[in-house]
């Protein structure tokens, strides 16, 4: 059976698939990213975890896999397959398309960045399926977003598209790691709304999903922990529903699992912002944490179609 290989490093954790012609899992797993060993112990598990998704491929479906797709946090260069800069891995510059490559017997392999490879699969085979203009924001450790154009996801001239966890929204406001004040990601971010309720309960241990315990309780300062968040929230949405006019917001990430606790009052605060803009549809990601494994399946798919093509 033709298949992919599909990894999608995150800063703890690694997700690993052999992807299907389909898009079908056919066989997943998972292991620690083990940063704290530094950056080249990291970059050596990815490749050791790539040969072994090859040897089970060419075990169990008889034909060694097709290609191999690879999403990574921070700053991509995905035309010329360079992990440029991770902050939570260490490292800088590193040639990730032709280390997995070299490691792969030389076959192609497709790099992405971790949202916009997420936001990919969202859009193709997820909650944007059918939709030509969708924006997709994971909220997390930090907030990113990826533009979806008519089933391909736009990385911008520099790399840098979809930035959204950096539009300030509260100009002097809390610090972020890019040294501006007030960035939309130190507001509204699981890890900003974790901080936020540890600080109000004096609980260094409380976090996102307590406060929206707590929301669901009609605690008070629960109540207003969450309300400055979605107003922070809908005030950064409502910037890029003016750049970009998507058809579909499609939101992610650990806050999304709140569900109606978030998306209640978040499409109401962004419902009140809006004046001329077409207001879109407000909806939660579909895939959960496989998106990224998915959308690196896509991605190397969508390298062997290239080639076929070219």
């Amino acid at each position: 059976m033709k298949h992919v290989i599909a990894l999608d490093v995150g800063g703890t954790g690694m997700k690993a698939a052999l992807v299907g012609a389909a898009g079908e899992l056919l066989h997943t797993a998972r292991r620690p990213t083990e940063r704290e060993r530094g950056p080249d112990a990291v970059v050596a598990g990815i490749l050791d975890f790539a040969a072994e998704l090859r040897a089970i491929g060419s075990e169990q479906y008889g034909e060694c896999a097709a290609a191999a797709g690879v999403a990574v946090p921070g700053i991509v260069n995905d035309a010329d397959g360079i992990a440029v800069y991770a902050a939570n891995l260490g490292w800088r510059d590193v040639p990730m398309r032709a280390l997995l490559s070299e490691r792969l017997d030389g076959i192609p392999v497709a790099l992405g960045h971790d949202v916009r490879t997420g936001g990919l699969a969202e859009g193709r085979i997820g909650a944007g399926e059918g939709t030509d203009r969708f924006l997709f924001i994971p909220l997390g450790t930090g907030i990113a977003g990826a533009i979806g154009i008519d089933g391909r996801v736009e990385s911008g001239a520099h790399g840098y598209a979809g930035e959204i966890g950096h539009i300030v929204v509260r100009p002097g406001g809390p610090i972020c790691g890019c040294r501006q004040r007030g960035c939309l990601e130190t507001l509204a971010s699981a890890s900003a709304v974790s901080r936020a309720w540890a600080a109000a309960v004096g609980d260094p241990e409380a976090d996102a999903a307590d406060c929206a315990k707590a929301v669901e309780s009609r605690d008070p300062r629960a109540l207003a922990v969450w309300q400055d968040a979605v107003d922070a929230l809908a005030d950064g949405l409502v910037v890029a529903i003016t750049l970009l006019d998507p058809r579909l917001l499609i939101i992610g990430g650990g806050l999304a699992e709140a569900r109606d606790t978030l998306f209640v009052p978040l499409r109401a605060a962004v419902a009140e912002r809006v004046t001329f803009q077409q207001l879109p549809d407000i909806v939660p990601a579909a895939l959960g944490d496989t998106a990224g494994c998915l959308g690196a399946g896509l991605l190397a798919w969508d390298l062997l179609a290239t080639e076929v093509s070219a």
